[in-house]
């Protein structure tokens, strides 16, 4: 749902096309998730479907033809601000799932797969953290950037599961 979402949050702003749409999400998420063209184009095509979007107009000189909200679409936009991300559904971490199979299987070192993965993510966080803008002290940020609350998630995300390895590793050692 975020993707399909995320495109009509964008439309409500102003027509775009297929491309500009793909670019606009990933300035606005700081090119953490980036789309595929098709996959955008084909999402754009669902939600003409089903009548939350229209072309907006003639075709420019690439043939590219600028998308735009239905008043429809528009209701949908409003609805997703107002309600709170549904935490009903649990993805699928894959850590977990190798963690919870590699406890169950007879001669798997699980120390050795929770150092690695440690070091993967610390790697990762120092990456992150290296990628946070620079200011200089006493500077203050024009406002709250999109990028950087992307940018800040992954790095609570990647700290959370440092914390997790630490219980994980304290488990097995008293087992």
């Amino acid at each position: 749902m975020s993707v399909r979402n995320s495109l009509l949050a964008l439309l409500d702003s102003q027509p775009m096309y297929g491309a500009q749409l793909k670019a606009e999400f990933e300035a606005r998420t700081g090119g953490q998730w980036p789309l595929n063209i098709g996959q955008v184009y084909t999402r754009l095509g669902r939600l003409e479907r089903d009548g939350l979007v229209e072309g907006a107009g003639t075709p420019d000189a690439d043939g590219r033809i600028p998308y735009r909200l239905t008043d429809a679409g528009r209701a949908e936009v409003l609805g997703w601000w107002d309600q709170a991300v549904p935490r009903d559904v649990t993805p699928r971490n894959e850590l977990a799932i190798k963690l919870a199979l590699a406890v169950t299987m007879p001669g798997v070192d699980v120390r050795a797969i929770v150092s690695a993965q440690r070091a993967a993510t610390l790697t990762h966080l120092r990456e992150l953290n290296r990628s946070k803008p620079r200011r200089s002290f006493g500077e203050t940020p024009p406002g709250v950037g999109a990028d950087e609350l992307v940018l800040e998630s992954l790095i609570f995300a990647d700290e959370a599961e440092l914390r997790w390895l630490d219980y994980v590793e304290e488990r097995l050692a008293r087992s």
